[in-house]
């Protein structure tokens, strides 16, 4: 069983593509790159998949998302440009 659920649109040549599937014998939800170019058309390997059994969880953490959270900040100063490191000194100790 396939069943497509919805498309997000990602670029003029890929979409994101929610889909209730079958693989392996076993039932999920999975959330996959669709790609429509000159060189390729369909699914690329990045995605994920939710087994059937886990859906309940995964519904629950993004049903705890409110939509406060997903507001962006404003912001009256322009974004800085980062200054990548010239030297090995100036990288982070990690």
């Amino acid at each position: 069983m396939e069943k497509d659920i919805g498309k997000i649109p990602k670029n003029d040549q890929s979409e994101i593509v929610l889909r209730i599937d079958d693989f392996g014998g076993r039932r999920g939800f999975t959330i996959r790159e669709y790609v429509t170019s000159e060189r390729y058309t369909g699914f690329t390997k990045a995605g994920v998949r939710i087994l059937a059994k886990d859906f309940p969880k995964f519904k629950e953490m993004v049903n705890s998302i409110s939509e406060e959270d997903m507001k962006e900040e404003e912001s009256s100063e322009e974004p800085a440009e980062e200054k990548a490191p010239k030297s090995k000194e100036e990288l982070p100790d990690y």
